[in-house]
């Protein structure tokens, strides 16, 4: 057994108060001293970009690396909807304490409520922040900014630049980045990818890299090292993620020591266009802002074959609204994809497959008319109409439920300080904010709050020891080990020389992954799973065929070495999965579901953060429990209707 303690660092006092006295509380750096320290920010979406910007302006030295031609080009820009914060502009009844409330319940009560109110807390600033910048953020006649509803809240909250809200943020982000860039505090590597952690002296001490162009493997050392590198569900090979997002850079930093919280809480979001045939290898997500107009509907009688224009009011079933009378079409993410696959299921799907549901704008635009509905989601219909060719101003929109946001991810305390020391994990590629299910708009959030207003006080807590400290040698045994291991690694994909390519074994995964660890698990699924991942991994390792070399660009290495990754993941999605013999937000087990259909959770038994540990390519993974406590937020079956 592992002689590791979880310890979440959270600390005593009043939920309301905690977060501003332990930032008093907290070991400070002062301003000369600041530029003694070298820090690693690996990713430059919102989570990295603003850290590394803020940290740059503190006065560390900063070295951030990105596997992109350019910081903006990172996943973040498909964050379309908005971003919440507690303002009330509305007066509509939001606070501090309502977006903390509707956060955890919308987590299903598994995430950590100091942790959450933080967040909540930090939100308000956020917003000023990105303002100030020139983010243009959608504006009432009166000058306020503007606000829309989004699932899972009855208030409206959730701040927007039309369709573009990621973009314009990741934009706002990026030119703070760029002046820092250019002002010499950071250094900025693009087209380099994270491989590996190296420790010295049981702390994080550097990276190793692979230069995507000519394949050089490098070292860098630093103080600190920062994990901003989103999340992994393109494990599940068909997803609304960018087909280079992955899992590599926590999943090595794993399997260094640093555990793995919550593997199988895994986002299927509701409104992805549907796909059109079995070729496909990317799903498009269509904003969650357009639940606030549009209506989820299908046919009352399976197997209709008439158009959506043809089916009168009577014969729709707007099963949202009937079903959820207080929330309708804007349930809570996991809530709408599992009502929309059961339509589906039955035989009432809609469109040339029969595999989604309409989302209907009619009624709003009659309502609201068609000039006020562009000016929210022009941009979205636009490229609805592109990819489907269907009009949606005159025919409503197909949708269906697609891998989307992780909620699983590196285990990390209230410093947001992983178990390896010095090594942090902030944004997506931690597990700590949102439970068992995001809601919609909370991503941007918590990209923004860790790396502008959490981490650049945390990591100054860890650093201040370190003064005057030097900084490891990349010639140490340790660095030298990595870029070794890492060396052999990538030419061993090469030197396999089987029959099959990268990505037929990634949708091989996928099918696996999808069909058992998907929208709904079991016993028996999860446990096939089990069987099926591991021999297909050993077809992997024998039969895998790379072309070209390691010494160019070669995109079909780089995925190589994140499929291999996706595979020990996967293993440990679907064994977390079974091990929580609950349903809880995102993870449904069919086994543990209300009368009505709804998750059952037991709290009883696995109100905890499931954090696992490495213990070798040959052995199962260890389980650490964080047990999680409410003192706040009152336990209780989570309700919509």
């Amino acid at each position: 057994m592992s002689d590791i303690t979880l310890d979440a660092k959270v600390p005593d006092g009043d939920i309301q108060t905690l977060w501003d006295e332990h930032k008093f509380n907290m070991k400070l750096v002062n301003p000369a001293n600041k530029r003694k320290y070298e820090i690693i920010v690996v990713g430059t979406g919102l989570a990295g970009a603003s850290a590394a910007a803020t940290l740059a302006q503190l006065g560390y030295n900063v070295s951030a690396f990105t596997f992109h031609d350019s910081p903006r080009r990172a996943h973040s820009i498909a964050a379309q909807g908005g971003i919440n914060a507690a303002k009330n502009y509305h007066g509509d009844g939001d606070s501090v304490h309502r977006l903390f409330y509707d956060t955890v319940k919308g987590g299903d009560f598994r995430s950590r409520e100091a942790n959450v109110y933080r967040l909540a807390q930090v939100s308000n600033s956020i917003i000023d922040q990105c303002a100030a910048q020139g983010v243009p953020f959608a504006r009432e006649y009166g000058g306020l900014l503007d606000n829309r509803s989004f699932g899972g809240a009855q208030v409206s909250r959730t701040f927007y630049a039309r369709g573009q809200t990621g973009q314009q943020l990741l934009l706002g982000a990026y030119q703070a980045l760029a002046e820092q860039v250019g002002l010499g505090k950071v250094k900025l590597y693009n087209r380099c990818e994270f491989l590996d952690v190296v420790q010295v002296d049981g702390r994080a001490a550097g990276i190793v890299t692979r230069d995507l162009l000519t394949g050089e493997v490098q070292s860098h050392a630093a103080h600190a090292v920062v994990l901003a590198t989103g999340g992994y569900s393109n494990a599940f090979f068909l997803s609304t993620n960018a087909m280079a997002c992955n899992v590599s850079a926590a999943w090595r930093a794993h399997r260094r020591g640093a555990l793995f919280a919550n593997p199988c809480y895994t986002q299927i979001h509701p409104t992805c266009i549907p796909s059109s045939d079995e070729f496909q290898s990317k799903l498009t997500l269509m904003s969650e802002s357009l639940r606030n107009d549009g209506r989820v509907w299908v046919p009352t009688k399976a197997g209709d074959p008439r158009g959506p224009d043809q089916i009168p009011e009577s014969e729709r079933d707007y099963f949202l609204e009937r079903k959820y009378p207080s929330f309708g079409n804007l349930v809570p993410r996991d809530v709408a994809s599992r009502n929309i696959k059961a339509q589906v299921d039955s035989g009432k799907g809609v469109g040339p497959l029969r595999n989604g549901a309409y989302l209907d704008f009619a009624e709003s635009i009659k309502r609201l008319s068609p000039q006020v509905v562009e000016e929210r989601y022009g941009n979205l219909f636009d490229m609805y109409e592109r990819i489907t060719d269907e009009n949606p101003y005159k025919q409503p929109m197909r949708i269906f439920p697609a891998p989307h946001y992780t909620m699983g991810g590196l285990w990390v305390d209230y410093h947001l300080e992983t178990t390896i020391p010095g090594l942090y994990a902030i944004g997506e590629a931690n597990f700590a904010d949102q439970g068992a299910n995001r809601l919609g708009a909370s991503a941007l959030m918590q990209g923004l709050a860790d790396g502008y207003f959490i981490l650049p006080y945390t990591i100054g807590d860890g650093l201040a020891p370190l003064l005057n400290k030097p900084l490891a040698d990349t010639n140490h045994p340790a660095f030298k080990a990595a870029e070794a291991e890492v060396t052999d690694r990538y030419r061993g994909y090469l030197a396999t020389n089987g029959t099959r390519s990268v990505d037929w074994f990634h949708r091989e995964l996928g099918h696996i992954v999808w069909d058992n660890c998907g929208m709904e698990r079991s016993r028996p699924g999860l446990e096939k799973a089990l069987s099926e991942i591991p021999a297909l991994y050993q077809e992997f390792k024998t039969d895998l065929r790379v072309l070209g070399d390691d010494r160019s660009l070669n995109q079909s290495l780089e995925r190589a070495g994140r499929v291999d990754d996706f595979f020990q993941l996967a293993e440990l999605m679907c064994r977390d999965a079974l091990e929580r013999e609950e349903s809880c937000g995102g993870h449904f087990r069919v086994e543990h579901q209300t009368e009505e259909g709804e998750a059952l959770r037991d709290d009883e038994n696995f109100a905890y953060v499931a954090a696992w540990e490495w213990t070798g390519p040959d052995t199962p993974a260890e389980l650490h429990k964080e047990h999680l406590d409410f003192k706040h937020v009152h336990l209780a079956q989570r309700s919509y209707k």
